[in-house]
């Protein structure tokens, strides 16, 4: 305990007393949102995921762990899965004359979560603009017929796929309908009702009375979390509203709850993500002053603040400092901190954290070396990133189709096109196929060289392969 209350303000005094660090907190760290992830996503994503007992997304998840392990229960899935696709055929075919609730009683199904759960995704996959009102309509009437069948009863999940598929269908009205039924009939409002209402609130103002509604409830289950706040929060995290955070953390404040690590850790994310370093060194400095010391995940945001400011010496002495505290640094902190050296543009950096990761025990992951092949790759070192990529093979990583992207941006950047287009085939061939953002670094860097044929050549072979036509355009109004 006082190796990490020594840590705490060590790290407090660096932040507080460097101007030329805060100066590069507020130049690099603290961009206030640009286009691209900036490496946030190694922060972000592992803090999105610190409650997996949230029901955050249950409704995607629930029966996919047992129909993963349990083989003997997979007749019953592509069952269910069939006849979910009868009731989707009855439900494409209603119209003028034609009676859905008995056509689909004579299907002679017996009703369940699971069947509720596969129709309803099937209508959210087809929605679009041009049918939105019909699916509503459609999901609704299915959402009657089967509550009727006898030995089955609609979960608070069930209110959840409805209450997305108006959300889809800007049936909004109806989605609110929705979620007032669903308190009635005596079902927990929770941290997905709040994900499916916080999404369609387009005002600012709105939002707010969203959480005000949500602080206040007393059916809001806001499970495993400490309190209402941190489930919203956390929420809210996930949905990227790091303003809205700010909001709900004064409110919180306001209300004299006190604040946890976990929203701490929110919080300091939020106002990394807007461009707030004096607020996010006093938050940090505050944290500590209240005893609450640093986690894995609060590591994890000082790691990528000290690499993305080019402070490999703080860095190690935090690394130093988490294993005085008897919290190992694991595989994500030093990719989040290679990621942050890398973008820096200091790769003597990231070579060292990747040679002391592998000291430490520390196997580097498919994410990790890809990481280092785009720090390398960004900053015209095409040699050093092809041996890595080699190296990483040999380790028995196999690259992912964002390894490749990178390679193939390098080799471009580099003048290799013919090298470029090769890799691309040879990921095909090794099972890894290619996403839109592949051809789209692919087609914008030939072209950007004036090899137009063979930007068309590459467009062609996507669009035979029937994937991602349907963004096509978004290739072809590129301009150099």
């Amino acid at each position: 305990m006082n190796s990490v209350a020594i840590f705490g303000m060590r790290v407090v005094h660096k932040f507080l007393c460097f101007p030329s660090i805060s100066r590069r907190l507020c130049d690099y760290s603290f961009d206030g949102g640009d286009n691209n992830d900036n490496g946030f996503q190694y922060v972000e994503e592992p803090l999105k995921r610190m409650y997996k007992g949230s029901d955050f997304d249950s409704f995607q998840s629930e029966t996919c762990v047992e129909e993963e392990h349990f083989s003997v229960r997979r007749s019953y899935f592509e069952c269910t899965r069939i006849d979910a696709d009868r009731v989707l055929d009855i439900l494409r075919r209603d119209g003028p004359g034609f009676d859905v609730k008995r056509a689909l009683s004579e299907l002679e199904i017996k009703v369940s979560w699971l069947l509720v759960r596969e129709v309803f995704t099937g209508i959210l996959r087809n929605i679009n603009k041009e049918n939105k009102t019909r699916c509503a309509k459609l999901g609704f009437k299915f959402f009657l017929w089967s509550d009727q069948q006898g030995n089955y009863t609609h979960t608070g999940n069930s209110y959840h796929l409805l209450m997305k598929i108006f959300a889809e269908c800007e049936e909004f009205r109806a989605m609110w309908k929705l979620a007032d039924e669903m308190v009635e009939k005596g079902f927990h409002t929770t941290a997905q009702t709040f994900n499916i209402l916080i999404c369609t609130c387009g005002e600012a103002g709105l939002a707010m009375n969203v959480v005000e509604r949500f602080i206040r409830s007393k059916t809001f289950n806001f499970r495993p979390y400490k309190n209402s706040y941190n489930a919203i929060l956390h929420s809210l995290l996930v949905l990227r509203q790091y303003k809205l955070i700010e909001w709900v953390y004064h409110h919180m404040l306001e209300e004299r709850h006190s604040p946890d690590v976990l929203t701490y850790n929110v919080i300091l994310y939020a106002k990394c993500r807007l461009g707030k370093a004096p607020e996010f060194h006093r938050l940090l400095e505050e944290m500590l002053s209240c005893g609450i010391f640093p986690d894995f995940h609060t590591y994890n945001i000082l790691l990528h603040v000290y690499g993305k400011t080019n402070n490999p010496v703080a860095a190690l002495d935090l690394l130093n400092a988490m294993k005085e505290a008897s919290i190992d640094p694991t595989v994500l902190h030093y990719t989040t901190l290679i990621d942050g050296l890398g973008r820096a543009g200091n790769l003597l950096g990231c070579q060292y954290f990747f040679d002391e990761m592998i000291k430490a025990g520390c196997i580097p992951d498919v994410v990790c070396y890809t990481v280092m092949i785009t720090g390398y790759t960004m900053n015209g070192e095409l040699e050093k990133a092809q041996e890595m990529f080699e190296d990483m093979i040999v380790n028995g990583q196999l690259p992912n189709v964002f390894t490749y992207n990178s390679m193939i941006r390098g080799l471009c950047m580099a003048g290799k096109f013919e090298e470029a287009c090769s890799l691309l085939k040879e990921m095909e061939s090794r099972g890894c196929n290619p996403n839109f953002h592949v051809y789209r670094t692919l087609v914008r860097n030939l072209r950007n060289a004036g090899r137009l044929s063979e930007a068309h050549e590459v467009i062609k072979q996507m669009i035979e392969k029937s994937q991602y036509s349907h963004l096509v355009t978004k290739i072809k109004r590129y301009k150099r």
